[in-house]
């Protein structure tokens, strides 16, 4: 698991004594000294790291948020009522009156919850809550015009540059997140992060059902399903006279969906087999559930005009109809003849070249170590690096450079995948 971590330089080892106590996860770092630098950092972080999460702050999501993808959960830390009442602590200890005082960033309930709790003149507290639209200009003009009118001895910030602004002209006490606020974002961030694998590696089933029985057409329509690189690590075999019944990880139809849109699978069996075909998909608490909703979802798409899939789930949910309009699936072994030659040539079957197609297909053009390869195929490290030799020799991988992912050891030799291109 790789959580992608988005901080202002001066907070990074707040934010890694946090992270110390997560294990079995690997910290991809976005660090800025200036607030005009997070778009470009974050940007570069999903693209070169793609995490499986993201823990930012106020800022930076304000900053970025529109980059950061649908799918990806992701949390956004802030300091809590707690920093606040330790950032009044340590004024008290440094021997200076609790108010007046400016505040920025906390949300003016969490000022009057904590000026309540400490018994504080409310009325001598002035705050200027965050919006995500206003500049630290304006924030440290807020300070400087409550410093004039109160002759307060000290502000309350959580920004960083509102202190570098103010250096030298008054004293800035920062109401970060404490590490265990931070720590604890953290732990539910992965917690998320683990449920939807969990969620995604449910099985469940898929019903492809002809319009009409006929043992040709059904046999073709089963060998298309067989020959396309996404449902390489799918079980598929004859569900009665008209159906092809499929078992797979919730997250595999996901994926051949994209996210439960369309099915370009029935298209194509009606262009290259001359067949029409519906769908069917079902994600119940056993096997039996699932096949029982994916009939049920593949009996409702039968009463549309045109092809198309339902999802029925046992909780009720119901997603369709998804058209078999959508863009079409990377390629087929009927598209590509040659996929069997090529996988001969590299010493591979065809069906492991599928399944690494569809590997550089989500890849996206992004370069991965050989132990990466291996989790994604469920492999040990060392049958990672020999499949890499067998594709370096085919000429099937690119090698891309190197990155230290262990702080001791050698670089891990970086390499993209080539697949597609030999076969187009």
């Amino acid at each position: 698991m790789v959580i992608g971590l988005v901080v202002h330089a001066g907070h990074r080892a707040r934010f890694a004594d946090a992270a110390s106590t997560l294990t079995g996860v690997e910290f991809a770092w976005a660090v800025y000294e200036h607030e005009d630098e997070i778009r470009d950092l974050v940007a570069g972080l999903l693209r070169d790291h793609r995490p499986d999460g993201l823990l930012l702050g106020l800022v930076p999501y304000a900053r970025a948020r529109d980059l950061i993808p649908a799918d990806l959960p992701f949390s956004v830390t802030r300091s809590a009522a707690l920093d606040l009442a330790l950032a009044w602590a340590r004024a008290r200890g440094n021997g200076w009156p609790a108010t007046p005082v400016s505040v920025d960033t906390f949300a003016t309930e969490t000022v009057d919850e904590v000026a309540t709790a400490l018994g504080l003149d409310r009325t001598a507290i002035a705050t200027c809550p965050f919006d995500p639209d206003q500049p630290v200009a304006d924030v440290v003009a807020f300070h400087r015009e409550q410093l004039a009118r109160t002759g307060a001895p000290y502000v309350i910030s959580v920004r960083m540059g509102v202190a570098a602004a103010l250096d030298g002209q008054t004293a800035v006490l920062h109401a970060l997140a404490t590490p265990g606020t931070i720590r604890a974002d953290l732990h539910e961030l992965a917690l998320r992060i683990r449920n939807k694998r969990a969620d995604g590696q449910r099985f469940a089933a898929g019903l492809f059902l002809l319009e009409t029985p006929d043992d040709r057409a059904r046999v073709g329509l089963q060998h298309l399903l067989l020959n396309t690189p996404e449902f390489a690590d799918a079980w598929i075999d004859q569900r009665g006279p008209r159906g092809v019944l499929v078992f797979a990880p919730a997250s595999l139809f996901e994926t051949v969906t994209h996210q439960w849109i369309g099915l370009p699978v029935l298209a194509e069996a009606r262009d290259t087999l001359g067949v029409r075909a519906v769908a069917g998909f079902g994600i119940g608490a056993s096997a039996r559930l699932s096949v029982t909703l994916a009939e049920r979802a593949a009996a409702r798409a039968q009463q549309d005009a045109d092809p198309g899939a339902y999802l029925f789930t046992g909780d009720g949910m119901t997603i369709g109809p998804m058209g078999a309009s959508a863009a079409p699936l990377t390629y087929t072994y009927r598209e590509h003849g040659g996929i069997e030659d090529l996988a001969g040539r590299a010493g591979l079957s065809a069906a492991t070249l599928s399944r690494l197609a569809a590997v550089e297909r989500g890849l996206e053009g992004r370069a991965l170590s050989p132990s990466e390869l291996a989790r994604m195929l469920g492999i040990t490290d060392p049958s990672g690096r020999r499949l890499i030799r067998k594709l370096t020799s085919a000429d099937l991988v690119i090698e891309t450079g190197s990155a230290q992912e262990n702080r001791k050891g050698r670089p891990t030799r970086l390499y993209k995948l080539a697949i597609t291109r030999a076969l187009g």
